[in-house]
């Protein structure tokens, strides 16, 4: 079966949207996928997040282009069937240079496909920029489904209409006809103040189910782990972050796994490119 590509997005930056791919992305691959995660954003946090270096020309810059071989560019993580594409503050250009090409809003997808062809992954998760702009519309334009990392806090709740008006937009215009919002990750939450739980409440009844049960806390060591290169499973297995990452794993998964019986099989074989 073709691979779930998921973009992980939201225009606002500090909400936990790195945070949460890295993770999701990480506890993933320990229930067994083989995960691809590739870093869309100049700032290569992701990168950095799983322990990869940033470098000049590693990033996707010149596939969107149409002159690299995404294989070249894929690295191993010291997580077990988790794969990277690393990203680097030239791929900043590309927001420039693709808005120029043919075709511009499908780069990303015309990059990957060939790749995803010959490479058999389960996920493919896309940390996408902090905007709006051309690198976030080419995730969302090859996506099955975006994942919506929001913090419970009030002024989280002013970007949610513009978020379902774009993906309405993208299906609406043929850029992409089968993307759908997968879910809200409520970020950030602290269960002692009543502001977190009024924006949960308020976003669950504007968009059902659509907000994942599990919440992720507001963890110290979650905010730690990246400086360590690691993700939080490997830096505090036990932590609150933790648990809360592996729970919205299982939760991601029975939504999305095609092959609900392997859901939490062992760890994969080492990915062979």
């Amino acid at each position: 079966m073709p691979a779930h590509i998921f973009a992980v997005s939201n225009q606002k930056g500090g909400v936990g949207k790195t945070t949460t791919a890295v993770n999701l992305s990480a506890c993933l691959a320990e229930l067994g996928k083989k995960v691809l995660l590739i870093d869309l954003d100049p700032q290569a946090n992701a990168t950095s997040g799983v322990g990869l270096d940033k470098h000049a020309g590693q990033s996707l810059y010149d596939a969107l282009l149409g002159n690299g071989d995404v294989a070249s560019l894929v690295q191993p993580t010291g997580i077990k069937g988790l794969h990277a594409v690393p990203s680097e503050v030239d791929l900043a250009g590309a927001e420039i240079d693709v808005a120029r090409a043919d075709r511009y809003l499908h780069r990303f997808r015309e990059a990957i496909s060939p790749f995803l062809a010959e490479y058999a992954y389960d996920y493919i998760c896309v940390d996408c920029p902090p905007s709006l702009g051309i690198l976030t519309m080419n995730a969302l334009t090859a996506a099955d489904s975006m994942i919506l990392p929001l913090q419970t806090e009030y002024y989280a709740l002013e970007g949610l209409s513009v978020v379902s008006r774009l993906i309405q937009k993208i299906r609406e215009q043929g850029d992409n006809p089968g993307l759908e919002l997968g879910g809200i990750v409520m970020t950030m939450y602290d269960a002692r103040t009543n502001i977190a739980q009024q924006v949960v409440d308020e976003v669950t009844g504007h968009f059902g189910d659509k907000v994942f049960e599990t919440k992720i806390p507001r963890n110290v060591r979650l905010s730690e782990a990246p400086s360590y290169g690691q993700p939080i499973i490997t830096y505090d297995s036990n932590c609150a972050g933790a648990v809360a990452y592996r729970a919205l794993a299982r939760e991601f998964l029975e939504r999305y796994d095609r092959t609900r019986s392997s859901a939490l099989s062992p760890d994969p074989d080492p990915l062979q490119l």
